[in-house]
């Protein structure tokens, strides 16, 4: 991929998950049209996000669309105070750090890849399992939280055998979505 590409996909796709589905389709000699499916599917699950901390953007349609770029799971799960309610400077002082974050890593990566050799020889293929899990966690401080992360892992689970990549993550997110339209 070289060091422009990734560093471009970064500034601009902001979304880790569809980045390693993008790069490891086309990596292993995947079409373009795959790539794109599977990044849009994997990003699917911020449209139930994004309605989520909608309220919280307010003034002209471009600094909305430019702030909403922030939304990634990292900084929504940092904004949640419990019971559907958000603090929007966290949600937008997090994803600001963590998008120069992102950008900086994906730098070093690029120019300094190589020298570490395989990032499983390091364990850092479980490095994402265990920033969800993380994630996870302080949203089960209620039944309702345990509860909506069972049903997404039971639907997640039953689909991975049976459907694309992509489709395991969305799915649920989308059930999630139902029962907190239900709650209301």
């Amino acid at each position: 991929m070289g060091v422009l590409a990734p560093l471009v996909m970064s500034a601009t796709t902001f979304a880790g998950s569809a980045q390693f589905a993008v790069s490891s389709i086309l990596g292993a000699g995947g079409g373009a049209t795959a790539a794109i499916a599977a990044a849009v599917l994997l990003n699917a699950r911020y449209a139930p996000i994004s309605i989520s901390v909608a309220p919280l953007f307010h003034g002209p349609r471009l600094r909305r669309l430019a702030e909403s770029q922030l939304i990634v799971d990292e900084s929504w799960a940092l904004a949640s105070r419990g019971d559907g309610r958000f603090e929007r400077a966290i949600l937008i002082g997090a994803g600001l750090l963590l998008y120069a974050s992102w950008l900086s890593g994906t730098a070093v990566g690029a120019l300094l890849g190589d020298a570490l050799g395989d990032p499983k020889d390091l364990g850092l293929d479980g490095a994402f399992p265990a920033l969800f899990l993380a994630l996870l966690v302080p949203q089960l401080r209620s039944s309702r939280g345990v509860a909506a992360a069972l049903v997404g892992a039971v639907i997640a689970l039953a689909l991975i055998p049976l459907t694309p990549a992509g489709t395991p993550i969305v799915a649920p997110s989308v059930a999630c979505l139902l029962g907190l339209r239900g709650r209301r």
